[in-house]
């Protein structure tokens, strides 16, 4: 009881209750599967007007079918500066929603200043979702957009040697797995992964796991829900791919630099927190932030706060390192 008690104020202390209301009525902190089919039909927080943002960037899209993971077909979008010739960095991403949600252009708004900034061109993955689609697929048909961008990098106009890919939650989690494969099979070279708030950990067992529980967003209920979607009674067991949840990896060498970021009040806090470490014990290079009171996407969700605009100036500023500009 005491035990409980104590979480329970510690959620308090992290979401005050101003903003546990305000995260309440855009979206509930516990995601069940029954919800998984209302919650497509309806409209997040994080949903954006994707035409009117592209035309008010200035920047071209061209949607393009290619082969996914099992012979099946997937679509892409390719997203470039209006004007744009030559070649230059390149972004393949993998987006989020608990590998439930979405589609391929949530998070557009975390990416596109590296379209418009950097002159970067980014190809973006329209991945199947779980539980139709259960793992391997979202995860392999990552793999297998990459494949395909590699191939054509010289007719997008990317440079094969600054290449990163990029995701956010369980698109973070799809671009660590998607990295592995990338490595283990000879896929093509990364520059770089940023890894922004990446679900990596199917165990639910770490501390935030257990503090973030019925409370913000993404909470420990919902992290549960996405991962038994994605992997079923494999869950938490020793059948579960490390391409699936890289949390479970113990070899992370020879992998390309990574950003990490998360904020301190989310569910992933501790394994984004071990994971940066054991890349550390790799000898891979890797750059941790974890935001202090952050919670799960307040970057989007409180785009003007000092700490959302703190976390995108940290991770921008990674990227363009990463594209030597």
């Amino acid at each position: 009881m005491a035990g409980n008690a104590r979480r329970q104020r510690h959620v308090r202390l992290m979401f005050p209750a101003r903003s546990r209301s305000r995260l309440a009525d855009q979206m509930p902190p516990s995601i069940t599967p029954e919800m998984i089919p209302l919650l497509r039909q309806g409209r997040s927080p994080m949903d954006l007007d994707v035409d009117d943002v592209l035309e008010q960037a200035g920047v071209e899209r061209r949607d393009v079918t290619v082969p996914g993971y099992d012979g099946d077909e997937i679509e892409v979008t390719v997203l470039r500066r209006a004007g744009r010739t030559g070649v230059g960095p390149g972004v393949y991403h993998t987006h989020g929603g608990g590998m439930i949600l979405g589609d391929r252009f949530v998070g557009l708004d975390q990416i596109i200043g590296w379209v418009t900034d950097l002159d970067a061109v980014v190809v973006t993955v329209e991945y199947r979702l779980a539980p139709e689609f259960p793992d391997p697929y979202p995860v392999r048909d990552c793999y297998a957009g990459l494949v395909w961008t590699g191939k054509h990098a010289e007719e997008l106009g990317i440079d094969p040697d600054r290449l990163i890919i990029a995701g956010a939650s369980a698109g973070g989690g799809l671009a660590a797995g998607t990295a592995l494969i990338a490595r283990d099979e000879g896929g093509p070279a990364l520059a770089g992964q940023v890894l922004i708030y990446p679900m990596l950990d199917d165990r639910d067992q770490t501390v935030s796991t257990a503090q973030i529980d019925g409370v913000g967003v993404w909470d420990r209920v919902s992290n549960v829900t996405g991962w038994s979607a994605l992997l079923g009674d494999r869950r938490g067991t020793d059948g579960v791919s490390v391409y699936a949840a890289p949390a479970r990896a113990a070899d992370l060498s020879g992998l390309p630099p990574a950003f990490i970021d998360c904020g301190s009040a989310e569910v992933f806090r501790d394994e984004d927190v071990a994971y940066a470490t054991a890349l550390w014990a790799a000898g891979v290079q890797a750059e941790l932030h974890v935001w202090p009171g952050g919670f799960h996407g307040f970057d989007m969700m409180a785009p003007h706060s000092m700490l959302a605009e703190a976390m995108r100036t940290a991770r921008d500023s990674w990227v363009a390192r990463a594209f030597g500009v």
